[in-house]
C-alpha cells in the first residue's frame, strides 16, 4: 500500500519530537537569560540544565534528564555554531557550542 501524498507531507512538515523538547528549553533559557546545557551521565540518558555555563556546575539549575536517543537526535538536527529551527510555528534562533564544566564535555545552546 502506498501511502497517500498527504501522509507523506505531514511526515515532512511536521516537528521532531527532539526540536519540541529543545525548543522547551531554549523558551526556559531565554525566560532566564541563560543557556540550555547537556551533559552526557552515562549510556541511556542526558542530564540537561539551565544557567551560565561559564561556571561552576553547581550554579546551573537542574532541569532533569533527555534519553540519550532523543538528545542525539537534537544533535544530528542542529549544528555548532549559529543555528535556526522552527518548531511548531515558533521560530528560534541559538548558538550551539562545546565546553567542559566538571571535567566533562557538554554541549551548550545559548538563544540569541
Amino acid at each position: 500500500m502506498t501511502p497517500s501524498n498527504a501522509a507523506i507531507y505531514q511526515v515532512q512538515t511536521s516537528t521532531p519530537d527532539s526540536l519540541r523538547t529543545l525548543a522547551g528549553y531554549l523558551e526556559l533559557a531565554l525566560d532566564e537569560g541563560e543557556s540550555v546545557v547537556l551533559m552526557r551521565i552515562g549510556t541511556q540518558v542526558r542530564s540537561v540544565y539551565v544557567g551560565n555555563p561559564s561556571g561552576a556546575l553547581e550554579d546551573l539549575t537542574d532541569h532533569g534528564v533527555v534519553a540519550a536517543f532523543q538528545a542525539d537526535e537534537m544533535l544530528a538536527l542542529t549544528q555548532l555554531g549559529l543555528n535556526r529551527i522552527t518548531a511548531d510555528d515558533q521560530q528560534y534562533r541559538f548558538m550551539r557550542s562545546v565546553r567542559y564544566i566538571a571535567d566533562r564535555q557538554v554541549v551548550v545552546f545559548t538563544p540569541t
